[in-house]
């Protein structure tokens, strides 16, 4: 019986997904609660997870082994959100939040605990299967992430990231928040309004911003620029059409694909070859000094009335 029971144990782990396993589950193969506090003792073997679930091959779990047993704390119909959602959608500019946030039916009994956070809703929700795990639809975990922020550029990141990359685009987000009760959606829907102007990158929302202060007409954000014989030059952050005059931000860090900068680097000579102006400006200073750069801008606006328009054309360019 002995060499039984050891054979047991050794092979439960390949019954339950990942080696997680429920109280419940585990009561129902006959073990009793005893048995189950024993395993958890120091050199029993398990390791409890959350409150009645247990990681069966003992030691540190793994991220999929904790998510797991998250799922299997909150209970059936529940699905993961938030931040650990947007991850396995690909999403990578998320903050260093590593909780593990899951939707569970409005009226469920249970409460967050350590790396678990538990959200009630009485929202219905739509979702897929990733991995193996359900997931809502990244729309519906980019704005439960963006809801528990607190900090502007973190939400400006992991939604321009997503939409950016052909993720998610900006219509599902608005109907995400269509619903004008949800508490906590005034930086999302900030971010919304930005992404729909054309904002792409957090450096390019403070620039926005910076531009709306000043008495610089507001310019074009995202542009395609092309020849007189259209040949594509350039996509610049800001474009001022009417006296043809392009605003790169410089930054390998802020822009969200990872060949802007080289590509910014080497279209400038192509633009100024065919008589476009632009103006260079590095995020650091539309934080630390926005006068001077909206003195070189007004300057470099003047500069370019002067001088008859480039012969270009110039298009919006979304990626969605």
């Amino acid at each position: 019986m002995r060499n039984k029971r050891s054979i047991d144990y050794g092979l439960l782990a390949e019954i339950f997904e990942d080696g997680v396993a429920a109280r419940r589950h585990l009561l129902e193969l006959g073990f009793s609660g005893n048995t189950l506090a024993a395993k958890c003792r120091p050199g029993g073997g398990w390791t409890r997870l959350f409150l009645g679930v247990y990681l069966l091959t003992g030691g540190a779990p793994s991220r999929r082994q904790l998510v797991r047993g998250a799922l299997l704390r909150a209970g059936p119909l529940t699905s993961l959100t938030g931040l650990e959602a947007a991850r396995r959608y690909g999403v990578r500019r998320l903050p260093a939040d590593h909780r593990i946030h899951v939707l569970v039916p409005h009226g469920r009994r249970i409460a967050s605990q350590g790396s678990m956070l538990v959200e009630r809703s009485n929202r219905p929700w739509d979702g897929t299967l990733i991995d193996g795990f359900p997931v809502v639809t990244l729309a519906r975990a980019l704005i439960d992430a963006a809801r528990k922020e607190r900090g502007l550029d973190v939400v400006r990141a992991l939604i321009a990231d997503a939409v950016q990359r052909q993720l998610c685009s900006p219509e599902a987000l608005a109907e995400e928040l269509r619903d004008l009760r949800l508490a906590g959606t005034h930086l999302p829907r900030r971010v919304l309004d930005e992404v729909n102007d054309g904002v792409r990158s957090a450096a390019e929302a403070w620039s926005r911003s910076l531009i709306h202060r000043s008495t610089l007409p507001n310019p074009q954000w995202n542009v395609m620029i092309k020849s007189s014989v259209g040949e594509q030059l350039a996509v610049v952050d800001g474009w001022w059409d009417d006296v043809g005059l392009a605003w790169q931000i410089d930054s390998v860090e802020f822009h969200l694909m990872p060949d802007d900068y080289a590509r910014t680097m080497a279209q400038h000579s192509t633009l100024l070859a065919n008589g476009v102006m632009t103006v260079h400006t590095i995020p650091s200073r539309l934080k630390h000094d926005p006068a001077g750069v909206i003195d070189e801008l007004r300057g470099a606006y003047r500069s370019a009335a002067q001088r008859p328009r480039p012969d270009v054309s110039a298009t919006l360019w979304r990626p969605i």
